[in-house]
């Protein structure tokens, strides 16, 4: 279960950044980490309601990171 926690940190984090990196869009990314997440919990990798909380959190942080990061790539164009 711990390793499932700490998972949960880490992974959603990094899927909307390496999709904001792909698409160079932050709220595309995000989608596309939400839908990846979504599918993995209907198929029943996700078994706890604080799991289904940490991997929110993890998605808001990689949110709130890529888009400080697209900022910054657009300004520096």
């Amino acid at each position: 279960m711990v390793g499932k926690l700490i998972a949960g940190l880490i992974f959603p984090c990094l899927l909307v950044i390496l999709f904001t990196r792909v698409t160079y869009n932050h709220i595309v990314g995000t989608l596309l980490a939400l839908a990846l997440i979504s599918v993995s919990a209907y198929k029943g990798y996700t078994h706890s309601w604080p799991l289904i909380i940490i991997d929110g959190i993890s998605l808001t942080v990689g949110f709130w990171y890529s888009r400080r990061m697209v900022k910054k790539f657009k300004k520096q164009q």
